[in-house]
């Protein structure tokens, strides 16, 4: 008998100490790391979808923003964090050296950069506004009238063969000047042909306007003028001519 619970000790050991020790794995176990933070993330609208209409449509926001500003944002974390050397860079230093990195760090630091201020330099056409006194002085300046300015502006963005962007800037000498650039470049890039500051862009990318205007970019350049945001690009404007 003395034998047989000898045995039955020796049997039963295993389950009576199992809990501990399993207690004692999970507390030795070391937590699961956090995941890493994204670089960059796409902004929200300063409005909403619809407020834009009837110039731009809902849907047509609706897409441009969480579609394919969203694939712009995805492809350069993406990039951004398989290349270490990219790391801690932010979305200004990107762009400035576009011309050094792999294309599609050039491409989708562009496309961020390009949407983000995109978005801000629009406004609800009750909120659109009008240019300040100073920015009219220098466009009058500039391009003779208000009404040629939007008229050369509207021969940059229809004259650019396949995708890209038109752009009043404020180049290197701090004259107003209209330029256009390929894909998601813009004038910040060390590959522009004219560098400047941009203070106002339009995308003239067929994503932008080919569900309400399909192949009218012209008349898509003319309805965005209804909500174009002069505070925002009067704003612009001032902090580039070194007024603020």
């Amino acid at each position: 008998m003395r034998r047989l619970n000898q045995v039955l000790a020796v049997c039963l050991l295993p389950l009576a100490v199992a809990p501990i020790a399993h207690a004692e794995m999970q507390a030795a176990a070391p937590a699961s790391a956090a995941p890493a933070k994204a670089a960059f993330s796409l902004p929200q609208l300063p409005y909403a979808a619809n407020a834009l209409e009837p110039a731009i449509d809902a849907e047509t926001m609706k897409i441009h923003h969480g579609k394919h500003h969203q694939a712009y944002v995805d492809t350069l974390n993406k990039a951004v964090a398989e290349d270490k050397k990219l790391a801690g860079q932010t979305i200004e230093q990107l762009v400035a050296k576009a011309g050094t990195f792999p294309v599609t760090v050039r491409n989708n630091a562009g496309g961020h950069w390009n949407h983000t201020f995109f978005w801000k330099i629009m406004a609800p056409e009750a909120k659109a506004g009008s240019p300040s006194p100073e920015l009219s002085k220098a466009i009058n300046s500039s391009f003779g009238s208000m009404d040629k300015f939007k008229q050369s502006f509207k021969e940059a963005g229809t004259k650019r063969f396949g995708s890209g962007w038109v752009w009043l800037i404020v180049d290197n000498s701090g004259k107003l000047a209209i330029t256009s650039t390929p894909n998601q470049d813009n004038p910040l890039m060390d590959v522009a042909e004219q560098k400047g500051k941009p203070i106002l862009g339009n995308d003239v990318w067929e994503h932008a306007y080919y569900l309400k205007y399909q192949n009218r970019r012209g008349d898509y350049l003319d309805g965005w003028w209804k909500v174009v945001n002069w505070a925002e690009v009067s704003r612009l404007y001032a902090e580039a001519a070194g007024r603020k």
